[in-house]
C-alpha cells in the first residue's frame, strides 16, 4: 500500500515513543499528509488552545506517495495551530526527509505534550527514541545537522530542525530539513520550539510498496514523460521560480514598499539574468540547480556570496554554497524592503535558513517596520540606532541575523508584523490576512489572488490556489471566485498525495495524479474523488478555524488593498474588489452568507 498504515506517538512530556495503527478510514476519507494530519489534530485538540501551549500538537505526515518513484514523491508536511496566526496551519516541504521518514515505516508523527529539558527525536526504523539535545540548543540548523549526523556515525540521516529563532519564540519560526529546505510558513517551527523539541533525524531502509506494483510504474512512468516534455517543467528546471520577478515586475503585481507600490525599478537586479551575470568582480550568484527526493523538475537553486560583499566580507562561514534566492524570497528581501542588491537578499536568505525563519514574513515585518520608520512612529531610538529606510541592504542584513538570534529590535520584528503595527498603533500597516504576511502578488493586480489570499485557511497564501493565468489575462472579477474555488479544492488533494505543486505547473493533469494514488493505494481513486477529498480538506480546516474562534471578519484583506488604487501597472486605478467576489465564493462553497459550511455541505462531505 501507498500508506504504511502505522504512526509514531511522541508524548515529549513523558518521553515516550509508541506505534499505533494509522486509522485506515481516515486515510480513505481525507488521503494523507494535509488532509489525513488535519483529521488527527481537530480530533485530538482543543482548536481555541495556546498554540504554544503543551496542548497543542505537531504532526509531521506524509503522503502515499511520499517516498515511492512517482516524480516529486518528496513532500511531507508539519500540521499544527500555528504559532502566527492562531488559525490551522499546514506548511509543506521538499528535500530528502519526507522520503526517509517514510522509507523509516511511518506515515506521520504526532508530537505532543513537552519536554522538560532540550531533546531530539531519532528514527532508525521501527526504533524511536528521544535524546538530550542540550548541547544543540542555541544552535544553528547549519550547525547540528553535521552534529547528530557525527553522533550516530551516519552521513545519510535526514535530520528536520528549527534554530534559535524556533527556541526564543520568533512567531514565524520555521522548521528546516536537510539545511536549506522548509516548511515555512505559520510558525510551525516556534510551537517545535515550545515543545524543546530541537530536531527530528530519521534513517529508513524499510521502502514503500505500492498496492499494485505494475499498474503504479505504469501510471508514475506516464507522469515522468510527461514532466519531461513539459515547457513548464524545463522553466523550473533551468531557473527555479525567478523567472516570474520580470512577469509580475512589467505587468505591475509586484508588491513593493510594504505594497505602497506594485512596480519595482530594481527587479531587473534580482531576476534570472542577474543571478546568471558575473558582478564587478567576476562573481556569478548561481552556481546550479538541485533537486529534492525523487524529483525531476529540480527547480532549487544552489547560490554563492561575493566574498567581497559587505554582508560576508571577513567571515569565511558564509563563503560556501547554499539554497539561494527563489521568487518569494527575493520579493520578500528585495522587493518588499526596497533593496536591489542581489548579494544582500541572497545574504538574509542564508540567515533564513541557518536560524529557522520564514523569509516571507521575515520580509514583510521589515517592511512594516520600515514604513513605520518612515512615517517617524519609530525612531533609531528603538532600532538600536539602526536607520530602517526602504532600500537600505545593510540594515536589512543586520535586521536579519538580529531576529534570527533574537537580539534587540530584532526580537520585535520576531513578533511578524500584525503584532508589530498593533504594538506601535499602526496595524492598517500589516500586509497580513489572518496575521500571515502576504507572498509576492499584489491583490488589486491580480484579483483571483486577493480572494484566495482572503479565504485561506492558513492566512495569505500563494499555493493554496491558482489564479495566476486568469489574473493576468484580465482584471475583471467574473470567473475568479470559481477558479479560486475549484483550484483551492484540487491543490488541497495534490499537498495530501505526497506529490509536488510544481507539478501542477510542469504539465500533469487531474488524471495523473489520480492514476498514480489509485495504483499505490489499492484501487477506487479517481480524478472526481480526488477532487471531492480536497473539497472535504478544504472545509474540515474551515471548521477548525471557526471552532478556534475566526469568523467572516477574517475572510478580508488590509485597508491598502481595498481602498487604496494601485499606482500603476495594468491594475492602476483599481482596488481589490473582494466584497463583489466573496459572496459568490462563499455560495460555490455551499457556506452561509456568514462564512459557515451549511449542514447540507458538510453532510455531503462526510463532516457533520
Amino acid at each position: 500500500m501507498g500508506w504504511q498504515r502505522k504512526l509514531l506517538r511522541v508524548n515529549l512530556t513523558a518521553g515516550t515513543c509508541v506505534s499505533e495503527p494509522l486509522n485506515m478510514a481516515w486515510a480513505e476519507t481525507f488521503l494523507g499528509q494535509r488532509g489525513l494530519a488535519t483529521k488527527y489534530l481537530m480530533e485530538e485538540i482543543d482548536p481555541k488552545v495556546d498554540p504554544l501551549s503543551p496542548d497543542n500538537k505537531l504532526i509531521i505526515a506524509t503522503g502515499p506517495l511520499t517516498g515511492t518513484m512517482a516524480s516529486t514523491g518528496g513532500r511531507w508536511s508539519a500540521v499544527t495551530k500555528g504559532a502566527l496566526t492562531g488559525a490551522i496551519a499546514c506548511s509543506n516541504s521538499g528535500g530528502q526527509f519526507g522520503g526517509e521518514l517514510k522509507m523509516a515505516g511511518w506515515d506521520m508523527v504526532i508530537l505532543e505534550g513537552r519536554a522538560p529539558s532540550p531533546v531530539y527525536l531519532y528514527i532508525e526504523d521501527e526504533h524511536a527514541e528521544l535524546i538530550d539535545a542540550g548541547h544543540l540548543w542555541g544552535r544553528s540548523v547549519w550547525e547540528i545537522e553535521p552534529a547528530i549526523k557525527a553522533v550516530h556515525q551516519d552521513p545519510l540521516i535526514r535530520i528536520a530542525s528549527i534554530g534559535p529563532s524556533g527556541e526564543y519564540g520568533c512567531r514565524y519560526a520555521c522548521i528546516i530539513n536537510d539545511l536549506h529546505r522548509a516548511a515555512g510558513r505559520s510558525g510551525v517551527g516556534t510551537v517545535m520550539g515550545s515543545k524543546q523539541l530541537k530536531a527530528i533525524a530519521v534513517r529508513g531502509t524499510v521502502g514503500v510498496k505500492p498496492a499494485n506494483k505494475q499498474a503504479f510504474m505504469k501510471a508514475a512512468g506516464t507522469a515522468s514523460m510527461t514532466l519531461a516534455n513539459n515547457e513548464g517543467r524545463m522553466v523550473f528546471t533551468r531557473f527555479g521560480t525567478i523567472p516570474m520577478m520580470d512577469v509580475t515586475g512589467t505587468f505591475g503585481a509586484l508588491p513593493t514598499r510594504n505594497n505602497r507600490q506594485v512596480l519595482f525599478e530594481g527587479f531587473e537586479k534580482l531576476n534570472a539574468t542577474a543571478m546568471r551575470t558575473p558582478n564587478e568582480h567576476g562573481h556569478t550568484n548561481l552556481i546550479t540547480n538541485s533537486a529534492c527526493f525523487a524529483c525531476t523538475i529540480g527547480c532549487g537553486r544552489i547560490c554563492h556570496i561575493d566574498p567581497q560583499h559587505f554582508s560576508v566580507k571577513d567571515r569565511p562561514q558564509y563563503h560556501h554554497a547554499s539554497g539561494g534566492l527563489e521568487y518569494e524570497t527575493a520579493y520578500a528581501l528585495g522587493a518588499a524592503v526596497g533593496v536591489d542588491d542581489l548579494d544582500a537578499a541572497t545574504f538574509a536568505g542564508f540567515i533564513c535558513n541557518e536560524y529557522g525563519m520564514d523569509p516571507i514574513s521575515l520580509g514583510g515585518s521589515i517592511a512594516a517596520a520600515m514604513e513605520l520608520f518612515d512615517l517617524g512612529v519609530i525612531t533609531e531610538k528603538e532600532t538600536g540606532g539602526i536607520r530602517l529606510e526602504f532600500g537600505n541592504a545593510q540594515a536589512l542584513c543586520q535586521l536579519a541575523e538580529m531576529t534570527g538570534k533574537g537580539e534587540g529590535f530584532g526580537r520585535q520584528i520576531g513578533l511578524g508584523s500584525k503584532l508589530l503595527c498593533e504594538k506601535y498603533g499602526r496595524p492598517e500597516l500589516s500586509m497580513t490576512v489572518k496575521g500571515q504576511e502576504f507572498a509576492a502578488y499584489d491583490g488589486r493586480a491580480m484579483q483571483g489572488m486577493g480572494l484566495a489570499y482572503a479565504t485561506s485557511n492558513r492566512g495569505a497564501c500563494h499555493l493554496r490556489a491558482r489564479p495566476y493565468e486568469h489574473d493576468f489575462a484580465s482584471t475583471d472579477v467574473a470567473g475568479k471566485a470559481k477558479v479560486v474555488k475549484e483550484s483551492q479544492d484540487f491543490i488541497a488533494a495534490i499537498d495530501s498525495s505526497g506529490l509536488c505543486l510544481f507539478t501542477l505547473s510542469s504539465g500533469l493533469t487531474e488524471e495523473h495524479y489520480a492514476s498514480q494514488i489509485d495504483a499505490a493505494c489499492g484501487g477506487g481513486w479517481t480524478a472526481e474523488r480526488m477532487r471531492e477529498t480536497g473539497e472535504r480538506i478544504w472545509n474540515l480546516e474551515r471548521q477548525f478555524n471557526l471552532a478556534a474562534g475566526l469568523s467572516v471578519r477574517d475572510d478580508t484583506l488590509p485597508k491598502r488593498i481595498l481602498e487604496e488604487p494601485a499606482p500603476s501597472g495594468a491594475a492602476k486605478g483599481l482596488v481589490a474588489k473582494l466584497p463583489q467576489m466573496l459572496p459568490e465564493y462563499y455560495q460555490l462553497r455551499g457556506w452561509t452568507a456568514d462564512g459557515k459550511p451549511k449542514g447540507e455541505t458538510l453532510s455531503r462531505l462526510g463532516l457533520a
